[in-house]
């Protein structure tokens, strides 16, 4: 199988490759603008591979993708390109509706086109998997439930909003159209080479660095955590076994208040590097951003029960994985121009989750 990959220089994307090529005989095609938050680095070690080659490409781009397609001939795409970070979101909606929106209809459009084109055994055979958030869900109310397949969106950011939006869009080209389409919907991703704008790898780099570790509110505020490996492998397993015009949630079962998240990255840097007084020092509460969610939590059941993929990573082994991954490659972050490039906004920007 050759997998047209959109997105495939950014975390998750990146991480999904990293899969594809080391774990999977699949041909991979990685189609990415390269924005701020994509970095070819992240791919080193499977570059070279003869199974994957790199189109950098704005998924907004009709003629380009219809270049890409027919050039490829890939016999499934795994659509990852989007913005996702809630505070850019606040602060610039209009990005997050090109990209997440216009970008994902243009893909739909070309896509639709290349597969309508092919031979019927081919045509057969196709998948179109759209990669989106459990913030499309909006936020729980009672502690009692957590967001299934089922569940009814309420978008509450202008990113959730607009992930919903490709989210809708995806269906109707399978309802309408007939493409053959999966949705898969995530909880919050945490793993090895994260942009650190985001939560976990911000607190591990600002308190290296001695820094404030910023968190909205009091830290109350709930998510459920999956590491990116795992999620990759959930989005293979969907690929291959999925049900066409099936949606399936992925979770990684680890509800945690972002307080305790924080907490936990000072435990366990504390213990493989100390420092006095103690990272936990550090920590200092903000206020809270518009329309923040109190609480995401994925019930993962479906995907479980149906195609047999589970989480491999505790929340403890994957959180003492990735922030041992972060001091090891503080390079990665500084050979990107990140730290100097984000300046003052790594120490004072409220940590997101």
């Amino acid at each position: 199988m050759k997998i047209l990959v959109t997105g495939g220089a950014g975390f998750i994307g990146s991480a999904l490759i990293r899969h594809l090529i080391r774990e999977t005989g699949e041909e991979v095609v990685n189609l990415d603008k390269l924005t701020y938050a994509s970095s070819l680095t992240s791919l080193e070690g499977v570059e070279q591979d003869s199974r994957y080659c790199f189109e950098q490409v704005d998924i907004c781009d009709y003629a380009e993708l219809v270049r890409v397609l027919n050039h490829h001939h890939p016999d499934a795409v795994m659509h990852l390109a989007a913005e996702s970070h809630v505070d850019r979101s606040i602060d610039g909606p209009g990005d997050f509706i090109q990209t997440n929106v216009v970008g994902t209809y243009t893909l739909l459009e070309a896509v639709r086109a290349y597969w309508q084109a092919l031979p019927q055994e081919s045509r057969h055979c196709f998948r179109f998997l759209h990669v989106s958030t459990d913030e499309v869900y909006g936020d729980l109310e009672t502690w009692d439930n957590r967001f299934t397949e089922q569940t009814p969106y309420a978008p509450s950011s202008p990113y959730s909003a607009s992930k919903a939006s490709s989210d809708h869009l995806v269906r109707a080209w399978h309802r309408t159209f007939g493409l053959p389409t999966l949705i898969t919907n995530c909880s919050n991703n945490y793993g090895p080479y994260q942009f650190p704008e985001k939560l976990i790898p911000l607190m591990v780099l600002n308190a290296l660095e001695g820094k404030p570790l910023p968190i909205y509110g009091r830290g109350e505020q709930v998510r459920d955590w999956l590491h990116v490996e795992d999620h990759a492998r959930a989005l293979y397993t969907v690929l291959k076994k999925g049900r066409i015009g099936t949606t399936y949630n992925v979770g990684g079962d680890s509800e945690r208040r972002n307080i305790d998240v924080v907490n936990g990255i000072c435990d366990v840097l504390q213990e493989i590097r100390p420092w006095g007084p103690t990272y936990r020092s550090l920590i200092s509460f903000v206020p809270d951003r518009p329309g923040h969610d109190q609480r995401y939590a994925i019930d993962a059941s479906k995907i479980g029960y149906e195609l047999g993929w589970y989480p491999q990573e505790s929340f403890e082994s994957g959180l003492r994985k990735t922030v041992t991954w972060y001091l090891e490659n503080r390079a990665w972050s500084r050979n990107l121009g990140q730290l100097h490039k984000l300046g003052e906004r790594l120490g004072t920007v409220e940590a997101m989750a």
